[in-house]
């Protein structure tokens, strides 16, 4: 059981632990990153690398060493001498000595063992993922008003699954999200994927050909982000409305202390209070609910994608099994019926080619009676 530290003040710049090895105490984003400004030098969070010169004799005042001593460890752990294959031939990724002692090349050997057992290549999830760290890493703008500004704060956020059942995909992070202290909340809710946004209303049985006029996304825009006590409300469209109204009113008439509202796109990062490694609240479709967790904050340094236009950066996605068609088991379902005698289920998913086949004639004729929803799979975002 974490142990609670007495609350501080919520103005603070500089957070502790609320929780020891939970959640940290409330502080402000802006102040938190004025405070380690003002706490460094700006060589110390400055993009531009020291000349070996400079770095070594700085290393050397840093360990209290001499000259001497310096140039015999720069010898000694030179990137050459730490090597795993034969002198004078270039090194080989893929072959992973027999006998090491390195925990990370014995993970790394057994997962190339257990790929070569099984006849498993790598499939698309793994090549995305390494695209993912590709752009996350040491990424720059050609231009430089493009780059992120020396001294700017990055926050990760961790982004769930909407919490429908006491299944483990509750509590594993959908994705994984980069952002500047100068981002809005509008932004980070525009990089949030949900395939509740994708859902189409609406029963297609005697239409199947006809295509959507719009998405849940377009009808329904309305959202909220909730930190420390405070409504984001997004209204930057005309159809937007104030939903969390409700759950103000409801918390007035049960003595919950008093909240209040704010735009979403009038919030930087950098205004908000928060807490580290505390659950917060995403909603959006009325009653579409995810955790949002920021799990760090702090200044950018040069091995950061510096690229602006790539953030918000999404640096991890989860991949979830998706829903097969019940007949071939094969494709993904694209429907579901009720009511269907041709189905072995009620409710039962279909594929695109397994629907027709079963529920139409060669004149796209309807057969039988039954009511057709189009489904969104899960796994769309995989």
């Amino acid at each position: 059981m974490a142990v609670s530290q007495p609350p501080t003040d919520p103005n603070t710049s500089v957070p502790d632990y609320e929780c020891v090895n939970v959640n940290s105490t409330v502080f402000h984003i802006g102040s938190f990153q004025r405070e380690w400004q003002s706490r460094l030098k700006p060589c110390e969070y400055s993009y531009q690398l020291e000349d070996e010169e400079t770095f070594d004799a700085n290393f050397a005042k840093e360990l209290g060493i001499g000259a001497e001593t310096m140039a015999e460890l720069k010898s000694v752990c030179r990137h050459d001498s730490l090597r795993c294959h034969p002198e004078g031939e270039g090194p080989n990724t893929e072959v992973v000595p027999e006998e090491t002692r390195l925990r990370t090349l014995k993970q790394r050997k057994k997962r190339q063992d257990h790929r070569v057992l099984s006849k498993k290549r790598k499939n698309r999830h793994d090549a995305f993922a390494e695209e993912l760290e590709c752009l996350s890493l040491t990424r720059k703008s050609e231009a430089m008003n493009g780059m992120i500004p020396e001294g700017e704060v990055i926050l990760t956020f961790n982004i769930y699954y909407p919490t429908v059942s006491d299944r483990l995909s509750c509590i594993r992070p959908h994705m994984t999200l980069l952002m500047t202290g100068s981002h809005s909340l509008d932004q980070l809710r525009d990089a949030i994927t949900c395939v509740s946004d994708l859902q189409v209303s609406g029963e297609f049985s005697n239409t199947p050909n006809m295509p959507p006029d719009f998405t849940s996304k377009e009808h329904y825009r309305s959202a909220f982000f909730f930190f420390e006590g405070v409504f984001y409300n997004d209204m930057r469209y005309p159809e937007c409305q104030d939903i969390s109204t409700t759950t103000i009113e409801w918390a007035k008439t049960r003595n919950f202390p008093p909240y209040s509202q704010a735009k979403m796109e009038d919030t930087r990062f950098a205004d908000l209070k928060v807490k580290v490694g505390f659950p917060y609240l995403y909603c959006h479709q009325g009653d579409c609910e995810h955790l949002v967790i920021i799990t760090d904050v702090r200044l950018a340094h040069g091995s950061d994608c510096l690229d602006k236009k790539q953030y918000p950066l999404l640096t991890y996605k989860n991949r979830i099994a998706t829903q097969k068609c019940a007949v071939c088991n094969i494709f993904i379902s694209r429907w579901y019926t009720t009511n269907d005698q041709f189905a072995p289920s009620d409710p039962c998913h279909f594929c695109d080619k397994c629907f027709w086949m079963l529920h139409y004639d060669d004149q796209d004729k309807k057969l039988g009676d039954f009511l057709a929803y189009p489904y969104v799979d899960r796994g769309a975002f995989n």
